[in-house]
């Protein structure tokens, strides 16, 4: 099974640039999309496909960061996942892909023959450990530096916003809403003179719960809210 893992931190981030960029790669990866905020790597949907992995299973990442939240973390899943015998693949960070650290042991393996000589069968199996270790050791370092360099990216993108908003302020410019502007959506734009023709209580003749049904596609909460903000306002149709 493909999957493609997008994750991000708050809601107002966007998931659509990480499922473009892994259907671009995999394009028959199953898309599972996560908004997260807690510190830890107790995640539903990473569970999810945690709980279905199998050997020769893949995975797909835009980046090394979207795996876990520090690299300690990271290296961590990366091991077991690799023990596991599941492919990742990172897409800004294709250097520490699963399938570059197998190539690389498959040739070191490829140098050695099995001699039926138990000395020196155990001579190779202690140096295949070793080449083991040292190339783990090698992941470890390569995911640390990863992700030391997608927070280093981050930080620079808030460094680099917070210096434009105080450049743009310097300027005279208009940072945000005015104190006291109401902002107007879309939807408050085509509720609220639906509300003033259907309501009793401005021209029309039914009831709320009629109203709203009237209306459709409507919450009662955002329903009182516009009425409370038309009867405030006294409008009109």
């Amino acid at each position: 099974m493909k999957y493609g893992y997008c994750r991000i931190s708050t809601p107002k981030q966007s998931l659509e640039r990480q499922e473009r960029n892994i259907l671009v790669h995999t394009p028959d990866a199953y898309i599972v999309k996560e908004i997260w905020t807690g510190t830890t790597f107790d995640r539903p949907k990473w569970n999810w496909i945690y709980k279905r992995l199998r050997p020769k299973d893949s995975i797909t990442f835009d980046s090394v960061s979207r795996m876990g939240r520090t690299a300690e973390e990271g290296f961590i899943l990366y091991k077991e996942l690799y023990e596991m015998d599941v492919e990742l693949t990172f897409l800004k960070e294709p250097h520490i892909d699963t399938s570059a650290y197998r190539e690389a042991l498959a040739g070191i393996k490829a140098t050695y023959v099995s001699t039926g000589d138990e000395a020196t069968d155990e001579l190779v199996n202690t140096i295949m450990d070793a080449v083991n270790k040292f190339m783990m050791k090698k992941i470890e370092s390569d995911i640390k530096k990863a992700f030391e360099q997608a927070e280093k990216e981050v930080a620079d993108m808030r460094k680099r916003t917070s210096e434009g908003i105080e450049t743009a302020r310097l300027h005279g410019k208009q940072i945000g809403q005015k104190k006291g502007a109401k902002l107007h959506t879309k939807k408050e734009a085509r509720v609220k003179p639906l509300i003033v023709k259907y309501s009793k209580d401005f021209n029309g003749s039914l009831n709320d719960k009629e109203c709203m049904r009237q209306i459709g596609n409507i919450s009662n909460n955002t329903y009182y809210k516009y009425k409370r903000e038309l009867i405030n306002e006294n409008a009109t149709p």
